[in-house]
């Protein structure tokens, strides 16, 4: 049996131009909604196929303001059992300050009996692009980490875990209890069922005080890179362009002389 905590952040919605606040510190969300990011959904797929496999359970949780209750909620619609909404200022709370609070509740959590085996986090914020909190998690519980990682599944004491290299599949192989950071792509998410909707508004959430003093997360500024310059060749119209994309594929590469 596998207790898997799975961590997620309420980012902005921004799939289009992305916008920063007046001060430079974080994305402007005033006329988005708010998501995850696919990285996080992602973790939550493998934590209910965790939990699952083994008979443990999926606990998801969010530091945020008391409107994550909405993001904790999807993740509830798709298999996780309960939720926890450590209620903060994300915006006094840095990398360090978010791995601290997320200890504090793995500690006391286990303090009361309740194993936490298997953390999975996205691999980065999808906002603000901060990728520590998993490494400064597993150090403040002393756990091994994986980082990068698309897949993983639980073999008796040990978890397994699969990601991209240089040279292509790398796996690794860490004891429990441990951290992983999950990128997407390795799995699909899954929607939430009507019957899953109605089962994640009634399942339980544990509404927290942050147990540690924020120092913040030292950011002078973010700043949106510009846009990547490009150029169009128009290879000609209609039927007149075909030899011209012909020679394009063969220089190339695509297609062969």
């Amino acid at each position: 049996m596998t207790n898997v905590l799975v961590c997620i952040k309420r980012v902005p919605d921004v799939s289009g131009e992305v916008l920063l606040t007046e001060d430079g510190m974080s994305v402007d969300a005033r006329h988005v909604g708010f998501t995850v990011s696919p990285h996080e959904e992602c973790a939550v797929e493998l934590a209910t196929q965790v939990a699952d496999a083994t008979g443990g359970s999926a606990t998801v949780l969010t530091l945020g303001p008391s409107d994550g209750v909405e993001q904790l909620r999807s993740a509830l619609a798709v298999g996780c059992s309960s939720g926890v909404l450590v209620e903060a200022d994300t915006d006094r709370f840095g990398p360090a300050d978010v791995a601290a609070a997320i200890a504090d509740v793995v500690r006391a959590r286990e303090a009361a009996g309740d194993s936490v085996d298997l953390v999975l986090l996205g691999n980065d914020a999808a906002d603000t692009g901060d990728f520590q909190v998993p490494v400064r998690l597993a150090y403040a519980l002393d756990r091994p980490v994986l980082t990068n990682i698309s897949s993983c599944e639980v073999d008796a004491d040990r978890v397994i875990a699969r990601g991209d290299g240089p040279d292509g599949t790398e796996i690794f192989e860490v004891p429990l209890p441990a951290v992983v950071a999950v990128l997407e792509g390795g799995v699909t998410p899954r929607y939430p069922s009507i019957t899953g909707r109605m089962k994640a508004k009634k399942a339980p959430i544990d509404i927290q005080t942050p147990t540690v003093e924020p120092r913040g997360s030292g950011r002078v500024r973010l700043r949106v890179p510009p846009p990547r310059s490009g150029t169009v060749e128009v290879l000609g119209q209609g039927a007149d362009a075909a030899p011209a994309v012909v020679d394009l594929l063969v220089k190339i590469g695509v297609v062969s002389a």
